[in-house]
């Protein structure tokens, strides 16, 4: 399955968009971009909504495989045998591939097939020494806690979810997931980006 950054390449090659260029129109920095396209670093959320935006694509063209019309059902434990892409700050360590090792937040796509959609569904592990920076962009997210205690840093303020909570946020306000008590985290994570 294609990486991120080789899908972005891809795009990139198809419109004739250079690196350069796609910093300009993401506002990402060109350091930033040269990472992703060249090193297979996978960046967190924020910048993939922004690349993606800068190509005119939606979020899912860049983590999908195939795309379906109709409906897709995600069978019990497919989604564990494929994450689409892990974000957090760097491990300092390097994967098979020589790119950087990340960990943090493991984010296992629920529709990743499914065509034209706004949505993203997720199930997302969170590792118990996650390091994520605080992301902002656009559109929606909920968050709804599947195992473990959850602290979401939203703005200024800081929220404790237990299993069987949820919350729905606008995304544009920084925030953050974290374990709550150091120990693992799952939840089911939909986020919305307008078309």
């Amino acid at each position: 399955m294609p990486t991120p950054g080789e899908r972005i390449v891809e795009l990139c090659k198809t419109y004739s968009v250079s690196n350069e260029t796609l910093a300009e129109r993401s506002g990402l920095s060109l350091e930033l971009i040269k990472r992703i396209t060249e090193n297979g670093h996978i960046p967190d959320l924020a910048p993939l909504l922004k690349i993606s935006r800068a190509l005119g694509v939606r979020l899912g063209t860049l983590l999908d495989d195939n795309e379906s019309l109709g409906p897709v059902i995600t069978r019990a434990g497919v989604a564990d045998e494929t994450p689409r892409f892990i974000t957090g700050l760097p491990s300092g360590a390097s994967g098979a591939n020589g790119a950087e090792e990340r960990h943090g937040l493991t984010f296992k796509a629920l529709a990743a097939d499914k065509g034209g959609r706004h949505m993203e569904p997720f199930i997302v592990d969170i590792a118990v020494d996650a390091e994520q920076t605080k992301s902002t962009h656009e559109g929606e997210e909920f968050i709804y806690v599947l195992n473990g205690n959850l602290s979401l840093e939203y703005g200024a303020d800081t929220h404790i979810l237990h299993a069987g909570d949820s919350i729905f946020y606008d995304s544009i306000a920084p925030h953050r997931l974290l374990s709550a008590d150091q120990q693992p985290v799952r939840i089911l994570a939909v986020i919305y980006t307008p078309a």
